[in-house]
This record gives structure tokens, sequence and C-alpha cells, in this order.
């Protein structure tokens, strides 16, 4: 599938699920983020930037370094992942002299600006919630439950209560709250045409694993949909492909509220769930976003999954010291492994924990089990050291 394999420079917050479903296909890759996990490099060639360099992750900074990397000349192509898609400028220099795998900077201009991104929604027959620019919220009703939201967000950062009359930074917005369930529709696309890979259910804030306010905390995969919504999901990532002319992996956030979903935003690029559609062994999610940046969709039809995955990503409650997680690269149900010794604050990212089960709930009770566990073996670590 695609042009075979090659060599990759890939960059973004967190590069680790995309980099071992690349180098699962064949692909040499480097990569460039902000973690540089003890797994991400055991598998392939990293450079983090807080890590390994001492500075704060910025994605101009990370492309910068990416394309000073002597490992990285030889890379024929180039991907992202978040939080890229919101720095087109970034993208542009990302990809000067190879061959981008993912949508231009121009097309995630347009797919990321909610106001048309709901034009394009309604149109296609689906749903958003409101949304208001600063200069439109003295229209907001205090009848409506508001969210302000930063313009550049992702994974939930940043989300937080608004109340009408509240002041708001120039690069937020304000969105009507919607109560439901979150979830993600993961689609490939070739510029015309979608075809929908999996809908999973998202997680975010829960308490379960250290996780606050509205933060994206991790996925099952899959979300039990009906055909209805099966079909109103693919109608409208179809109009959006059409519109923005999406290409490779994309995601679409929304809230199901009484059957109807509402829209939340496009994610232009590889998402986080779409690492349970590959562990599902449904297909190579990276073969099937060259494949399709280079105008071929795949005839995919998911079967019905003997069992539901989940991954979860394990917040600090407090500030903890690891222990001997070396141990931890031996597992298959724990990934983005901090090293040995690591001090991790209160509120950060410790490492994501995997699981199965015959159900949701069973699946979901295995992955709260799972982050426990580790917690326990955290403080027991954290009390040794005397952190």
């Amino acid at each position: 599938m695609g042009a075979g394999p090659g060599s990759v420079l890939i960059v973004g917050v967190s590069t680790r699920a995309l980099a071992e479903s690349a180098s699962r296909a064949g692909y040499a890759c480097v990569t460039v983020d902000a973690f540089g996990d003890l797994d991400q490099k055991s598998r392939a060639q990293n450079v983090s930037l807080s890590r390994d360099l001492g500075r704060r992750y910025g994605a101009a900074a990370a492309v910068a370094v990416g394309r000073r990397l002597p490992a990285a000349s030889a890379a024929a192509s180039a991907a992202y992942v978040g939080n890229l898609e919101n720095h087109p400028a970034a993208v542009r220099r990302l990809a000067l002299g190879r061959r981008l795998l993912g949508n231009t900077p121009a097309t995630l201009v347009r797919a990321r600006d909610p106001l048309a991104v709901a034009e394009v929604v309604r149109r296609a027959g689906g749903r958003v919630p409101l949304t208001l620019p600063p200069d439109e919220t003295r229209h907001a009703s205090t009848e409506v439950r508001w969210l302000r939201k930063p313009r550049r967000g992702g994974g939930g950062s940043g989300v937080r209560q608004w109340k009408p009359g509240a002041p708001l930074g120039p690069h937020e917005l304000v969105q009507e709250r919607i109560e439901g369930v979150l979830a993600s529709v993961a689609f490939v696309a070739d510029g015309q045409r979608a075809v929908l890979l999996g809908i999973s259910k998202g997680l975010a804030g829960d308490a379960a694993f250290g996780a606050r306010g509205y933060r994206y905390c991790g996925s099952v995969y899959p979300f039990s949909a009906d055909g209805a919504l099966l079909d109103r999901m693919s109608a409208i990532a179809g109009a959006v492909t059409e519109a923005f002319g999406l290409v490779g992996l994309n995601g679409i956030d929304f809230m199901l509220r009484e059957g109807e979903p509402y829209v939340l935003e496009i994610n232009p690029r590889y998402a986080a769930s779409m690492e349970l559609i590959e562990r599902s062994g449904g297909l190579s999610v990276f073969e099937v976003h060259v494949a399709a940046c280079g105008g071929a969709l795949p005839a995919f039809d998911a079967a019905p999954m003997p069992e539901v995955l989940g991954k979860a990503i394990l917040y600090a409650r407090r500030d903890v010291v690891v222990g001997d997680s070396g141990r931890w690269l031996l597992r298959d149900d724990v990934r983005d492994v901090p090293f040995p010794g690591e001090r991790i604050r209160q509120g950060h990212p410790v490492c994501t924990v995997f699981a199965r089960g015959r159900d949701s709930a069973t699946c979901y009770a295995r992955l709260v089990a799972a982050a426990s566990a580790l917690e326990q073996e955290l403080e027991e670590e954290t009390a040794r050291s005397g952190g």
C-alpha cells in the first residue's frame, strides 16, 4: 500500500503512537516531540525538546529542530500529529523538500475555523453547538451554558466554564456546552471522498485517571453506534472532506445527545483514538494514511469485534517519583513510559495504559484497575525516595 517503506520525519506533541504504526509498516522514523519517553527512544530515533534540549515545546521550535537533525536529512516524507494542525506555518516549513503526508497548510486554516466548520456541517444536515467569537459574545444568552475555548486548543486543554459578561482573551471563543456522550469518528480521505474507520467513546476529565476539567484522558473502541449514527457521521465526514479538501487520516469530535451528534471540531491529522483501531487488528493506520494522501482509499468495512479495547492517560495527582520503569517496556499494556527516577509534577501525564474487555464497562473497569495499580507503585516509590 502506498509508495513502499522509506524514511519519515514525524513532529508533534506526542509522536510515539504514529511512529509505532509507521515502524510496523516498515518505515524508518525520526521523531521530534515534547516527551521523548523511554519506550519512544527504544523504538525510534527521537529528540525531545524538554528532555534533550531543555526547551519548552512549541510547534515552530519542534519543526526547526527536526529540519536540523542529520538523521532527518534522508527522510523523504514528513508527517505531523497534534498540535501542528494549529500552526500551518510550521507545517509549511516541515514539508520543505519532503513529501507531506497530511493536510496542507491552506487546508488546515479552513478546517480549524470553527465558524467555517459549523456552516459545512449544517449544510450536510448535521448539528453544532452555538459558537460565538469574542466580538459577538454580547449576544450570548444567559439561558445557555457556555464554555470558553482557545481557538488553537487541543485535547480539552484550556477549556473552562464561561458566563456572559466575563472577559475573553483575543484568541478564545465561546461555545455552547452540550451534555451527552463524548465520541470521535476516525476517517480517511482523498480530498473528495471519505471512508469511516471507526467510532470511539472519549474519556475527558475523568478523576479515575487523575484528569481534571475537560482534558482528554483516553478512548474506548468501538463505540456502540447504530446505522443511523454511522450514516450521519459518514455524510458529515464526506461533506467536510469535499469542502476543505481533507486527505489522509482525520477525526471529528462530537457529543451525542439523545441520539443526535453535535460536531465539536475537526482534527485534520492523526488522532489518539486511532491507535485502538490499529490494535484491533483491522488495518495499519499509517499505511492507510500514506495511501490516502496519494489518492487511494481502502475498501474497509469494520467487522464486529469480539472485545472492546481501551486506552487511558494517567495523570499525576501530586508530584511523584518513578521507580524501575524499565520493567514496563516488557508490557504491551503500558506506553509512553517515563524514565527510571524521573520526577513527574502534579497534573502532568505519567503514562498510557491499555485494557481489553468483553464490553465497554468491563474494559473501562480494567483501565481503572491498571491505572490504580501503577499509581500505587508510584506512591510507594515516591515514599521510598523521600519525595
